[in-house]
Parts: C-alpha cells; sequence; structure tokens
C-alpha cells in the first residue's frame, strides 16, 4: 500500500524563532500569525526545540497581584518539573522559553505515524523535518485529518487494487467492496483464515478508511499453522508473518 506521507500534507511556509529570538518578538509572532506553538531552530535550520502559548503564559503566572503576600516555601518547588517552571517565567528568549527535545518527524513518514505521535505526546502540530534532520514544515492535526475527505470511490479502488490484487493476489470479484462514508465492507469467501485477517488488516491501514466491516469467511482454518507453505505470495509475506 502506499501511505500517504507527511510531505504531501505539510505546510511548508513555517513561522519559526531562533535561540535569541526576544520575549516580545516570540508572543508578536504567535498572535500575528495566529498559532499556538513555534519551532526554534539554530543557524543550520535544525529544530532544537519548540515553543508555545503556554510557555509565554508562565512568564504572566509567575507574576504576583496587587497586595498579594509573598509566597511560602514549597517543597514542591524543588522538583525538576517546578525548576523548569520557574525558569521560563524568567526568560527573555525563545531558546529559554522552549521545550525541548523538540517532537517531530520526517517528511517522508506516513499520516498514520504522524498521527500517532501526535496523540502519544499530546500535542497539537509537529516540525517536520528531512532526511538531514533539517526544518522543512510543520503538520497540523487539520492536515493529517484531510486523509478522511479521500472520496469512497478512490478508497474502493485502492482496496482492489492494493489489498486484493497486489497483497492477496485474488482475482477480481472474490470480494465484494463497499465502501460508504468511509466505511468499508468486505465481502466474499477466501481459501485461508489468514488470509482473511491481512485482507481486513491491510484495509484497515488504507488512508481514508474509518472503519472496517468484515464479511469474509474461509474454507481452511490455518491459524495453528506457522510455516511458509501457507504464504500465498506477493506483499502479504510480510503481513502473515506478523500474525
Amino acid at each position: 500500500m502506499r501511505n500517504q506521507k507527511v510531505g504531501s500534507v505539510m505546510t511548508t511556509e513555517v513561522i519559526r524563532a531562533e535561540y535569541g529570538t526576544p520575549f516580545k518578538a516570540v508572543a508578536g509572532l504567535l498572535s500575528e500569525h495566529r498559532v499556538s506553538g513555534l519551532p526554534v531552530v539554530d543557524d543550520g535550520q535544525h529544530v532544537i526545540g519548540v515553543v508555545s502559548e503556554t510557555d509565554l503564559m508562565l512568564h504572566q503566572a509567575a507574576t504576583p497581584l496587587a497586595y498579594e503576600p509573598p509566597p511560602r516555601f514549597r517543597l514542591a518547588r524543588l522538583t525538576p518539573r517546578a525548576r523548569k517552571q520557574a525558569a521560563k517565567a524568567r526568560a527573555r528568549t525563545a531558546g529559554r522559553l522552549m521545550t525541548a527535545p523538540a517532537v517531530s518527524v520526517h517528511a517522508e513518514d506516513t499520516v498514520v505515524e504522524a498521527a500517532r505521535t501526535m496523540v502519544e505526546h499530546r500535542v497539537n502540530r509537529l516540525p517536520v523535518l528531512d532526511e538531514d534532520d533539517r526544518l522543512v514544515g510543520i503538520v497540523t492535526r487539520h492536515d493529517l485529518l484531510q486523509t478522511f475527505l479521500r472520496p469512497d470511490a478512490e478508497i474502493r479502488e485502492e482496496v482492489i487494487r492494493e489489498v486484493l490484487q497486489r497483497g492477496l493476489w485474488l482475482v477480481n470479484g472474490s470480494v465484494d467492496v463497499t465502501v460508504t462514508e468511509g466505511v468499508v465492507t468486505l465481502e466474499g469467501q477466501l481459501e485461508r483464515k489468514n488470509e482473511s485477517e491481512i485482507a481486513v488488516a491491510m484495509t484497515r491501514r488504507t488512508d481514508g478508511v474509518v472503519d472496517v466491516v468484515d464479511r469474509l469467511t474461509h474454507r481452511f482454518d490455518d491459524s495453528e499453522i506457522r510455516d511458509d507453505t501457507r504464504v500465498p505470495g506477493g506483499v502479504a509475506d510480510d503481513w502473515l508473518r506478523r500474525l
């Protein structure tokens, strides 16, 4: 399957800051371009961190209110997290404000891989790097969600071509494929149980697929067989070894 790459959905015009960019200039960039965060780069355009609105707000949060009594000593302030927040509250440049290292992806990574990285690290955007780890773009959750706008007919065509024909070497018409609002229904009878499992797994990983309805049956249950005699060949070889 040819999963969509991050490079095809990313934004190439990236608003960025350098290590020495002043606090006020960073705030201006975020406000002017209506973004909640931006990458910080070195002289070679390598990403060294990310600065966000939250980082800047720590400065405001640390400012005492009028007539507020002096803060009492707290043991929590000795924790690494508290020390980092205190340092950011006093920061005057992007390099001191930023969170490092930056969570990033490469342009050749798939949209699925980028989505998993976002969810795992709970971030809304990722700097995109080239093969030399230099900044070439930015990708947001909105960008990644565009893959679900693929037309149903296009998804169906790819499932038939890449999963059934190229992956499992099935003749046209062996499996009935219907797609409605991104939900793919596979219906038919295959020779082996593992072929059915592969068909569902590969379909689920196709760009734009929301869900898969499995109505496949099989003539032979080969789930207990673990030798190469049951491998049908093609792209499915690798999938069978993963099961």
